[in-house]
Formats: C-alpha cells, sequence, structure tokens
C-alpha cells in the first residue's frame, strides 16, 4: 500500500541484483489494476443492487451499504494510483504530492473498511441473537430497536475515526514535503513504500509519521480482527444453542439459519484473507528481514487481496442472496403441492405446539430476507 501502508523495506532491499525491477513492479501494477477495477465492479454492484432492491435503509443492510462504498473509493484510488503508475512523470514533484496524498486518502478507506467489516459481523451476530431471543421469550422488537440505534452510533464512529487517525499524516506529511521520499518512478503504486528509514528523509517528522500510518494499519487490523473473531465465535455458540433449544420448526427457517450462521463465517473469512497477506508485509517491514523471496511474494499476494475486497464480498452476497431465494422458491413449491388435507393436518399440529415454538415456526420476518 503506498508510503502508508504496510509495504517492504528499500527497493534495493528487495529484489535480487539479476532480476528486472521494472518488470516486476509493471506486474504488480497491472495485478493491482485488474484486482481493483474488479473491486469497484464488485462493490458498486452490491449498492446497486440495494437501491432497487429499496434496502438500503434497513438496519441489517446498512453496515453493509457502507462498507460497499469504502470498498468503492478504496478501489478508485487503486485504479488512480496503477494509471498515475503507467503514465510518463512530467512533473515529479508535483505528482509525488498527488501520490502522498492519494495513498494517505486510501489508507482512511481501508481502515473503514476494517471498521464496518466488524460493524456488519455484528449486525449479522445481532439477528442471529434476535432469532434466538424471539424464539426463548418472543422479545425480537424491543432488541431490533436498540440494535438499530447502536448500529447508527457505529457507523457514524467507524466514519470519523479513520479521518481523525489520518489526519496528522496528511497535515503534517504536507507542511514538512513528504512527498519527496518517494521515487518517480513507483511511488504512486498503492502496494509500494519507500524504506521509512532511508537516509533520503528531509525531516525525522517524516520517519515517525511512516511508522505512525503504519501502526495505524497494524493495530486497526488486530483490533478489528480480535473484534471479529469474538463475534464469530459467540455466533457459533448461539448456533449451538439455538439448535439445542429448537422445538418444531419447518425446514424453511432451518434454512434460513444456516444461511445466516454461514455469511457471519464468510464476511470474516474475507476480510482475512484480503489483509492478512498486508498485515504479514507490515511486520516483515517492521522486522527489517532481508529476503527479496519473501518481499515479491508478499507483494504479489497483497496485489491479488487487498485490492479485491469489494470483488469477494459481493461473490459473498451474492451467494447469500441466492440461498434466501431458493429457500423461498422450494417453500413455494412446497406449499403448491400440499394437498387440502396434508395442510389442514399441518394446522392441525401446529396449534398443538406451545406458543413460543410457533413464533419461529411462523414465516420469516422481512429482516430475515434481508439481513445479507
Amino acid at each position: 500500500m503506498g508510503s502508508f501502508a504496510p509495504g517492504a523495506a528499500a527497493q534495493e532491499l528487495l529484489l535480487p541484483q539479476d532480476w528486472d525491477r521494472a518488470q516486476f513492479f509493471t506486474a504488480v501494477h497491472w495485478i493491482q489494476a485488474v484486482t481493483a477495477t474488479l473491486s469497484i465492479m464488485g462493490s458498486s454492484s452490491i449498492i446497486g443492487y440495494t437501491i432497487f432492491q429499496n434496502t438500503t435503509r434497513s438496519p441489517e443492510v446498512r453496515p453493509l451499504v457502507y462498507l460497499s462504498l469504502s470498498d468503492l473509493f478504496l478501489g478508485l484510488c487503486w485504479l488512480t494510483g496503477a494509471l498515475f503508475y503507467s503514465r510518463e512523470a512530467s512533473h515529479p514533484a508535483r505528482e509525488g504530492t498527488i501520490c502522498y496524498n492519494l495513498q494517505a486518502t486510501g489508507q482512511i478507506f481501508y481502515v473503514a473498511s476494517f471498521l464496518y467489516t466488524v460493524n456488519y459481523t455484528w449486525q449479522l451476530y445481532m439477528d442471529l441473537k434476535g432469532k434466538f431471543n424471539q424464539h426463548l421469550h418472543g422479545q425480537m422488537p424491543q432488541m431490533l430497536n436498540c440494535s438499530t440505534h447502536l448500529g447508527r452510533i457505529a457507523v457514524l464512529f467507524s466514519s470519523l475515526i479513520p479521518i481523525f487517525l489520518m489526519a496528522p499524516v496528511l497535515g503534517l506529511g504536507n507542511h514538512f514535503q513528504c512527498s519527496q521520499n518517494f521515487t518517480a518512478e513507483h511511488g504512486c503504486l498503492l502496494l509500494h513504500m519507500e524504506n521509512m528509514l532511508s537516509p533520503r528523509s528531509q525531516h525525522v517528522t517524516c520517519t515517525v509519521l511512516c511508522l505512525y500510518s503504519t501502526g495505524v494499519f497494524l493495530v486497526s487490523f488486530m483490533v478489528s480482527f480480535l473484534a471479529i473473531l469474538t463475534l464469530l465465535i459467540r455466533a457459533r455458540m448461539l448456533y449451538k444453542r439455538f439448535v439445542n433449544s429448537m422445538g418444531y420448526v419447518g425446514d424453511q427457517q432451518w434454512a434460513m439459519l444456516k444461511v445466516v450462521e454461514q455469511a457471519v463465517a464468510l464476511y470474516p473469512v474475507v476480510f482475512f484473507c484480503c489483509w492478512g497477506p498486508a498485515f504479514i508485509l507490515g511486520i516483515v517491514k517492521l522486522a527489517r528481514i532481508d529476503n527479496a523471496s519473501v518481499y515479491m511474494a508478499l507483494y504479489v499476494l497483497e496485489a491479488l487481496t487487498a485490492s479485491s475486497q469489494g470483488f469477494l464480498n459481493c461473490v459473498v452476497y451474492g451467494w447469500t442472496q441466492h440461498m434466501f431465494h431458493c429457500v423461498k422458491r422450494k417453500a413455494c413449491r412446497d406449499v403448491d403441492t400440499q394437498t387440502p388435507l396434508l395442510r389442514s393436518q399441518k394446522r392441525f399440529y401446529a396449534s398443538t405446539l406451545p406458543a413460543h415454538p410457533r413464533v419461529v415456526a411462523e414465516p420469516s420476518s422481512p429482516s430475515t430476507t434481508t439481513v445479507l
């Protein structure tokens, strides 16, 4: 990720003497351009679909929309950086400043995407917990209102925290002209990072800012990862309690719950697969490991994964929506194929059940079908 993301050490330490450095960074540039384009298309598809379905204001969908927006803007930053890399630098100093601000802006969006991923995972967990409480106590509406208010506050903080964290990098970095530490050849590749301890630094503040921005990435990733892991464990435990406490429940409700439970796991898996290589690359850079093969492998992995989060989230979202539609179609077919006698028997057996299981046996609420 550029000068303010987990990159590697100085270029002369990254690549072996017999390797054509220009060809390597050209390959990384094309990977970045392609994956960023896919991410833009994927995140735009999610936003467009939710607008078409008129679900953008739904408490369950709103965090996903904000996550997709951050992926969209991040993809635009990555793609712009790739375009700057591919053109001839007519004014190196001015374009270095542009690249510096572009990369710092990109960090705002990917830290925001971390927080939005935590927020969305929490929303999925609360939806699963709400269904459990509805089954057990019939308290879904009150809990839903509380979750909605907390979700709005979380979205607000997820939007403001990255801006506050990166304000010193933008303000002080431009004041002390830290963009002079960029190379004219590779400075706009968001995957590339100059050596933060290079003697080329014009001011010690630039070195401190580089350490600070790298620390922001590493700490925000770790905090987000631990929060998501905690939610995953709690969701799994809740799902087991849900299964053990179930009375009578229809196949449609079982299928819906299974899709929600899988979605709680899939989005964090995408998060870790996308940003895990970047996190490892940041650790390797801070440790100053002098191994060209390790750096090159992590560069390529980061180019393939970090800029494709919007695309992978779109794949997961499309899969969950497909599964929900399959459940609905199956339920409709079951109703159409039932004879009047079977329908009357089903109503009779349902009427003999306790009150609480009947809440779950009823058709799923609209929020169940739009949660993902």
